[in-house]
């Protein structure tokens, strides 16, 4: 049976560096994700008469309405409208986050 060759051993404490370097790197997610919640996007439908106002971490803060958009009644085109506006602006939101966050992830030790 063939013995297997034995693998290099960090050297003694080397360890507590990467711990500083991941509590480190979790403290910067932390303030990363706390800053996210304080910027908006906004995205818009139908021209510009419903917009809609996402965080950073996609709670939805406003939603509204230019009043010509009602004098039609049309509701489904007013729900349709509305959807096209907060799911605009919550995938405006999934890209902020991803271009603030995507360099943190990279600097992982792993």
């Amino acid at each position: 049976m063939a013995k297997r060759p034995k693998q290099p051993r960090p050297p003694m404490g080397s360890g507590g560096g990467m711990m500083k370097q991941l509590q480190q790197l979790q403290e910067q997610l932390a303030a990363t994700q706390e800053s996210l919640a304080d910027e908006t996007v906004t995205a818009t439908a139908g021209g510009g008469v419903i917009s809609a106002t996402v965080t950073g971490d996609q709670q939805l803060r406003a939603i509204e309405l230019d009043p010509a958009i009602l004098e039609d009644a049309d509701v489904e085109m007013l729900q349709d409208l509305i959807l096209l506006a907060v799911n605009g602006a919550l995938d405006k939101s999934r890209e902020l986050a991803a271009e603030r966050l995507g360099p943190l992830a990279g600097g992982l030790p792993f």
